[in-house]
Order: structure tokens, then C-alpha cells, then sequence
């Protein structure tokens, strides 16, 4: 048998192009060329996804819209729809299981993919880099930007680089020619405060941070970052492609456009939240062994609880039940809630350990089995529990 050669650079970093935009475009086209964001529109909304017409305005995701509308006044907004995009990502996961079992997922539109185990069905990786981008837009009508390298770190720089609707392949053997003349800034772990502390040193770029020994590193960032951005600097990143969830966590949160002043509204809007992560949790197959509850006041005060379970779930009334509890501990008596979300951690693909449920819980599980395939099929609102649903029907 004839051996086939190596795939020198293996790893695939592939980013859908302004994803939650372009879903929106694919659901209505008269939004091609327009400056379009998606997000909230209301007075402390924020945008999630902008087009690239928009960003030429200077717009970029978690900007205020207000800022975003000062900056374009023809700006279109369109609100936030996550069952779609997470049916939509659904399809986009699909195409990349069909070319390599080793995915590690980082969002609804971004992953990591080893494809050094096609080498015998592809004559190079930049082919299969093309073919991985042909079926998505055939199969998805969206683009993604694809970096290709020997390992995550590279790869991702490289997509950034081939945005938008592009492909880069960095060969091995150049990898510090590309990495080098990069802003410090564009490392994993380099954020406003750190790339200040650099900038103090003199750093500008990733090479002059590679020149710098990393003992001269460790008093200003403290040891284990030294360690980790000298390695990066240095084009060294052996973190291997993770397939299983544990570690990543799906969050759901909202900033209010009027501050909760009541424990009923809070709850109120907790148990929205439950509904909408565990329908994100469904959708992704997986389950949670660790809720977690984020509130910040008016006066911009975060706190954060969380619990650990012993048995993982996936159901909206386990969520909703925790995180009440974790409000009673967060001391929210008397105060303003500017902000609240709700988010699952410790995820894993299977539901843990097998226990002797009640017949309460059985029902329980059938139930939402059922809503969300209600759901998938109709939309989120197509059923609520009763104390979401309006306080009155609508006009037949």
C-alpha cells in the first residue's frame, strides 16, 4: 500500500462571515448591501453581529447601538433570533462532521477542525480547505473564512487574516515570518490591561515579544502568562483539538432597557432564560453540570453565583429552580437588576451516570422533549409556560 504524505499544517480554523447577519439575509434578501446589525434596539441595547457594509462605518459587535446609529444614520437593525442561528449552525456543523469526526466547537459559528487523517482523499490541505468551503456555501448559503496551520493559535490569526470570505494557508516553514511582524494585541490572553503593562516594556509586535526572555516577563504578567505568551510568541501552541464539551459553557443574558425593581419581574425573566438555555442545550446535544447565575445592578456592581451538580441536566425547569435559588444568595433585596443572564458549564454529550428518577422527573423530560421539537418547528414563542404568555390572547 501506497503511503500518502503528510498534511504538514492539519488544523483548520473556520469562522462563518458576520453570521447572525448573514442567517438574517439568507431568511430575507432585501437586506444585501445594506449596513445591517443585529441586536437590540432598545436604549441600552447592544449589537451581536454587524455586516461588513456596517463596519466600514467603524461598528463592531458589543458596541452600544446608540453609538452604532451615531456612527450610521441609514443603519438597519434587525433583532436577535438565536433558535434560527442555532438550527442554521446545526447545518454548518453538519458539513464539518462530514469531512472529520475531530471538531472542537467554539461557538454557534466558529471551530477547530483536524483534518490530518484526510491526507489519502485530498492531495493537499488547502483542498480540502477549498472543498470545506464549497459545501458550506452550497449546503448553507453563507461563507466562511477558513486559516489553515500546524496549530490553533496560527490558524486562528490566519482566518482573521483571510476575513472576509476567504481562505490562508501559513506553511510550516514560514510560520514565524507570519506570526512576528503581528500587534502584540492579536495573541490569545493579550487583553486591554496586559497589552498595556507590554506596551510599557516596549513591546509592539509578537516578535518583539518573542525577544524578550521570559524571565523578564514574569514580574510584569505574572509566571504562568509569562510562560504561556512566550510560548505563543514563539509560534509553540500543543493544545490538542478537544471534541468533547467540557469546559466550553452556553450562556443566555439580557440588559434591561428599565432597570427590575421587583423579586416577581426577576423571576420572571429567569425563567425566559431557562427556557431559552435549555433549548440551546438541546439543540447542542449536550448536558450541564454546573448553573450559573450573573447579575449586575444599577449602580454597573457584578456578582456572579454558581452550583455544581451531581446529576447533569438539560431541563428548563431544573435551570429556572437552580438559579432562583442562586438569587436568594446573590442579596438582591431593595436593589435595581440592570442586568441578567444565566449560563451552563461542564457540559458533556452524555447525561451522566444512570439514576433511579422519580416519575415527576420522567414527565418532566418527556415534556420538554416535546416542546422542543414544538419549538424547532414553529419557533421559541410557539409554546411557553403559562406565566410567560401574554396576559391577554391576541385579536383572531
Amino acid at each position: 500500500m501506497v503511503s500518502a504524505p503528510l498534511l504538514r499544517e492539519p488544523i483548520l480554523h473556520v469562522d462563518m462571515d458576520a453570521f447572525f447577519v448573514e442567517v438574517e439575509r439568507r431568511r430575507d434578501p432585501n437586506l444585501q448591501n445594506l449596513a445591517v446589525v443585529v441586536g437590540g434596539s432598545g436604549r441600552r441595547g447592544v449589537v451581536a453581529s454587524a455586516s461588513y457594509e456596517a463596519r466600514r462605518f467603524g461598528i463592531h459587535s458589543a458596541m452600544p447601538m446608540t453609538e452604532a446609529r451615531s456612527l450610521c444614520p441609514g443603519l438597519v437593525i434587525v433583532p436577535p433570533d438565536h433558535s434560527l442561528y442555532g438550527e442554521v449552525s446545526e447545518e454548518v456543523f453538519a458539513v464539518f462532521l462530514s469531512f472529520t469526526p475531530r471538531v472542537e466547537k467554539l461557538s454557534v459559528d466558529e471551530a477547530f477542525l483536524d483534518v490530518s487523517g484526510l491526507r489519502y482523499h485530498y492531495r493537499s490541505v488547502t483542498d480540502v480547505g477549498s472543498a470545506l468551503r464549497e459545501r458550506v456555501r452550497r449546503q448553507s448559503g453563507l461563507r466562511a473564512s477558513v486559516g489553515i496551520a500546524v496549530n490553533k493559535t496560527l490558524a486562528k490569526l490566519a482566518s482573521e487574516q483571510a476575513k472576509p470570505d476567504g481562505m490562508l494557508r501559513v506553511p510550516a516553514e514560514v510560520s514565524l515570518d507570519f506570526l512576528h511582524p503581528l500587534p502584540v494585541e492579536r495573541l490569545w490572553g493579550v487583553g486591554k490591561s496586559t497589552g498595556a503593562r507590554l506596551h510599557g516594556l516596549g513591546i509592539r509586535t509578537v516578535g518583539d515579544l518573542a525577544a524578550l526572555p521570559v524571565e523578564h516577563l514574569r514580574p510584569v504578567v505574572g509566571s504562568a502568562t509569562a510562560e504561556h505568551l512566550g510560548k505563543l510568541a514563539r509560534g509553540i501552541d500543543d493544545r490538542p483539538i478537544v471534541t468533547d464539551p467540557v469546559g466550553v459553557s452556553l450562556s443566555v443574558e439580557n440588559t434591561f432597557e428599565n432597570d427590575l425593581g421587583s423579586r416577581s419581574e426577576v423571576e420572571l425573566k429567569l425563567r425566559e432564560q431557562a427556557e431559552r438555555l435549555a433549548v440551546r442545550l438541546q439543540t447542542a446535544q449536550v448536558w450541564a453540570t454546573t448553573v450559573s447565575l450573573k447579575v449586575r445592578f444599577s449602580d454597573f456592581t457584578t456578582i456572579t453565583r454558581s452550583h455544581t451538580r451531581e446529576v447533569p441536566t438539560r431541563l428548563a425547569i431544573d435551570i429556572f429552580r437552580q438559579v432562583t435559588e442562586l438569587a436568594d444568595r446573590a442579596g438582591l433585596e431593595g436593589r435595581k437588576v440592570r442586568l441578567l443572564g444565566i449560563s451552563a458549564g461542564g457540559l458533556r454529550f452524555v447525561p451522566g451516570h444512570p439514576q433511579l428518577a422519580l416519575a415527576g422527573e420522567k414527565r418532566w423530560e418527556s415534556l420538554e422533549a416535546e416542546v422542543f421539537r414544538l419549538r424547532r418547528r414553529f419557533g421559541f414563542d410557539a409554546v411557553l409556560p403559562a406565566r410567560l404568555s401574554p396576559s391577554s390572547p391576541p385579536d383572531p
